[in-house]
């Protein structure tokens, strides 16, 4: 990123992901902290440990400090993001200073704190679009749509693909372009897979792409679709508008807090989702005939 400030010297020590490592890594963090050192935390986690100096955290997970429910998410992950809640709740006022990057999360962070904490609103990302330099990954393949996401339940995936039966059922075939790792979500690809096959629907699943590959995809789309019920930031919504892709997407405040969708549904609706794509197409459908009284008595005593 340009003007970011380098670091001279900077000695780096590697944690394993356990939790004997982590214990560790607080241990040594405590032991080398001094009061005017600055811990930065990444990870959207208060230090367990009581630190000398000031605490901040980069907070980007919304689920952490959300009250939404976790009932779509595998029972590890579930478990996972309730002892990190309680982690997060018990140990905030070793915080003394939050960062996020949008202010639809500082404010639900906000309300969300039992005392007044600094909250600073800082979104960073690559400045520019960066093409391929071998030329388009993806030259000779063209999809209408492309939705670049992981495949976390929050995602929403399953009311996509509703979503697309929906207008195959009307006539309406536009192809899509997925981004899942088939080895990270298989119940979900082979859903996906299934109802494909089934309705005749134009969804590819193009696998975990790198970011080259990737920027070659948002050369070789028409829109980006993003109907992800919650998010701390939505990257992927800023490389779409930074490509210049007409972007559909709920209307949900962290939407709006970095791009200006070209048409907006309700998340929690296929039927919303495919309405939305049908409008963006020029093909919506009318609504519905609003008839006479005398008109409905007509039918019931018919």
């Amino acid at each position: 990123m340009q003007n970011m400030p380098r670091i001279t010297e900077a000695k780096f020590i590697y944690v394993r992901r356990s939790l004997i490592s982590r214990l560790r890594a607080e241990l040594l963090l405590w032991f080398s902290a001094r009061f005017d050192d600055t811990l930065l935390c990444f990870h959207g986690l208060p230090p367990l440990l009581p630190y000398r100096g000031s605490v901040v955290v980069f907070l980007q997970n919304r689920l952490l400090i959300e009250c939404c429910s976790l009932a779509g998410y595998p029972l590890r992950v579930r478990v996972r993001l309730w002892l990190e809640r309680i982690w997060c709740r018990l140990l905030q006022r070793r915080c003394s200073h939050y960062i996020v990057q949008t202010p639809s999360m500082a404010a639900l962070l906000k309300n969300w704190l039992r005392r007044d904490v600094p909250i600073s609103v800082i979104p960073f990302a690559p400045t520019d679009p960066v093409k391929s330099p071998t030329g388009k990954i993806f030259n000779g393949w063209r999809f209408d749509f492309v939705y670049v996401s992981s495949g976390e339940a929050h995602k929403n995936h399953m009311n996509l693909v509703e979503a697309w039966r929906l207008l195959a059922a009307s006539g309406c075939r536009p192809s899509l372009a997925l981004t899942l790792d088939t080895q990270a979500y298989p119940e979900l690809c082979t859903h996906i897979s299934r109802v494909a096959d089934e309705y005749a629907l134009t969804v590819t699943n193009l696998g975990l792409l790198s970011k080259e590959a990737v920027n070659s995809l948002y050369q070789s789309v028409g829109a980006m679709i993003y109907p992800s019920t919650t998010e701390s930031f939505g990257l992927p919504l800023i490389e779409a508008a930074k490509w210049g892709l007409p972007i559909l997407a709920p209307e949900l405040d962290y939407v709006r807090d970095v791009v200006n969708p070209t048409e907006t549904f309700d998340p929690n609706s296929p039927v919303s989702i495919a309405r939305a794509v049908s409008r963006f197409l020029g093909v919506a459908e009318k609504p519905i005939e609003i008839r006479t009284a005398a008109a409905f008595l007509e039918e019931v005593l018919r």
